[in-house]
């Protein structure tokens, strides 16, 4: 191959869906770059698979109720089961935010917002410990999505629109010539392209330094606890999240095996994001995590507490922070070089949005479906930095 008129680095459910979108517009001299041997296997299928649409900020609700829309809606299966996100918090001041918030949300078109009061979220689930909270709010459209089954679904109908995905390729550096994008270094060769898209996650900051610009994206460890409960996870379960610790859990799935029956209904991930953990590429699970989540446990819920973790099935991933927790989404002063990365764990989620917005600003110069200029690189330069409290 000596040639593609768009390049994708990363092959993950982002770069599949910028690779769908754009193949959907006609688009089709596409050629994905997946660094792995087996697509999904970085970040994409360590996720959780949530999906949600409380958020703070305007741009985040907008991505997530098109992007929930797409998961309902769309051609191919997503595994979309809208079972609820509960946040609940035993702080007033924090539930009069998350009340705040969704006074927000429904002005912006989030249906099914419900506040809740420490009684109505013991009504829901019974088997939690709700003496300390004063409050909380579910959403009804929220829920889960298999990222795999999403990443794929996108990959299929790229490639049977003539896009292609080629594996076990590391980009090694953009090149560059005269401001504009030439084309990508691998280890066995070059490849030559009339415009590059970033979709690479965590590893994004590195490809962009190759190019000359700098994008703030961190890698993070996040890592999740599977684990067995001795009876059947309580029935319509929600994603449960602690708005003060971030602690959370929801049912588990095997994304990659969605029809196993070996958890016969008892097995819950559960997970919170450790603050003592520092910035870095490290993937493998710590038994250490392990003890303090199920810490948190204790207090919560004791069908939580009393499971036993499944250590072959316990996972970490990488969050790709940015400073302001929100993603890059747009061009750069390297003509022809794109962004679609920085999702700080949200990627997954809001992948339908994401891809159409970079599809519609390489072929168009803008999204026009949704306003996602807030998202450019150029504001960690303005210091247009967004807030959005509901990062977990």
């Amino acid at each position: 191959m000596r040639s593609a008129k768009i390049i994708i680095i990363g092959g993950g459910v982002v770069g599949a869906s910028a690779a769908y979108h754009l193949a959907m517009r006609g688009e089709t001299d596409v050629v994905i770059l997946e660094r792995g041997s087996i697509q999904g296997t970085g970040s994409t299928g360590r996720a959780t698979g949530g999906v949600r649409s409380q958020f703070e900020t305007e741009i985040n609700v907008r991505m997530s109720l098109y992007s929930v829309d797409f998961f309902r809606n769309c051609e191919f299966s997503t595994g979309y089961d809208p079972k609820g996100y509960l946040f609940f918090s035993t702080d007033t001041s924090v539930f009069e935010q998350m009340k705040r918030n969704a006074v927000t949300q429904a002005a912006f078109g989030v249906e099914g917002i419900e506040i809740l009061d420490a009684d109505g979220i013991r009504k829901m689930i019974p088997a939690m410990n709700c003496d300390d909270i004063v409050g909380g709010v579910f959403g009804a459209s929220d829920g889960f999505i298999n990222p795999v089954a999403v990443m794929s679904g996108f990959s299929r109908r790229a490639i049977d629109l003539g896009a292609q995905i080629v594996l076990g390729r590391s980009v090694s550096r953009i090149n560059v010539a005269g401001g504009r994008v030439a084309g990508v270094s691998m280890p066995d060769g070059e490849i030559g392209a009339d415009a590059v898209v970033v979709c690479a996650g965590a590893w994004s900051r590195g490809l962009a330094e190759s190019a000359g610009v700098n994008i703030p994206v961190e890698p993070l460890r996040r890592q999740i606890v599977w684990a067995r409960c001795k009876d059947r996870v309580p029935e319509n379960l929600p994603m449960v999240i602690d708005a003060g610790s971030g602690f959370h859990f929801r049912p588990a799935i095997d994304f990659w095996e969605p029809e196993d029956k070996t958890g016969s209904g008892r097995d819950i991930l559960f997970a919170y994001p450790d603050r003592d953990e520092r910035p870095s590429f490290n993937t493998e699970f710590d038994e250490t995590f392990a003890k303090k989540v199920y810490e948190m446990a204790r207090k919560r819920a004791r069908f939580l507490f009393e499971s036993e973790p499944e250590r072959e099935k316990c996972r970490a991933g990488l969050y790709e922070n940015t400073p302001d927790h929100h993603a890059i989404i747009g061009a750069c002063g390297v003509e022809g070089l794109y962004f679609a990365t920085g999702f700080s764990g949200h990627g997954v989620m809001h992948s339908p949005a994401a891809g159409r917005a970079i599809s519609e600003i390489i072929l168009d110069g803008e999204a026009s479906f949704l306003d996602v200029k807030c998202l450019s690189p150029e504001r960690f330069e303005r210091g247009e930095l967004l807030k959005e409290s509901g990062y977990i």
